[in-house]
């Protein structure tokens, strides 16, 4: 009896039906005038137990006011099937990169069983330095400094663009950059 009531309760108020989403819940609209502008007011009837988070986005947007037109039955199929897809690409792209992790887990393993360990490139770090090459003798003193050769003394010195000289020769203003 009481929804033989409801039923002629809502064929006479002026609320419309809009649509009903994948849970069931049922969405409504009434059109009232307020200060001679006439509003649309939205609202939706849970099916079951009233749970705002089993509202689906697009319905939201239309609850909101962010969407004019309520989502088609089309359109919410459509998005569910892009869901779906973004899903699955998500899975791959966690198991491309679980992959991944594996294998270079694997090769460090590789790496500390073989007792070798990867560092410096020594030769281009010597390369730099124009008195060590590879095929010559440098003589160091028993510091560990590097110690001029008779050969090195006698070459004269390339000149710098920066000031030389301090302490007691230096005088301010008088350097000039070279032209």
């Amino acid at each position: 009896m009481s929804k033989l009531f409801a039923r002629i309760a809502a064929f006479f108020s002026k609320r419309t039906f809009i649509g009903v989403d994948k849970a069931g819940n049922r969405y409504f609209t009434i059109k009232e005038e307020i200060d001679c502008i006439l509003k649309e007011k939205r609202w939706v009837e849970f099916k079951g137990e009233q749970e705002p988070t089993s509202i689906p986005v697009e319905w939201i947007c239309w609850l909101n006011g962010q969407r004019k037109i309520a989502p088609t039955p089309e359109e919410i199929m459509e998005l569910e099937a892009r869901r779906e897809h973004v899903r699955l690409n998500v899975a791959l792209l966690k198991k491309e990169k679980e992959e991944r992790k594996a294998t270079a887990r694997e090769g460090s393993k590789k790496a500390v069983s073989s007792g070798k360990v990867g560092g410096p490139d020594l030769k281009s770090f010597i390369q730099q330095f124009p008195y060590a090459s590879e095929g010559d003798k440098v003589d160091q003193a028993s510091d560990g400094r590097i110690q001029e050769t008779k050969e090195e003394k006698g070459k004269p010195l390339p000149e710098s663009s920066e000031p030389t000289g301090s302490g007691a020769s230096y005088k301010p203003e008088t350097w000039q950059p070279p032209t």
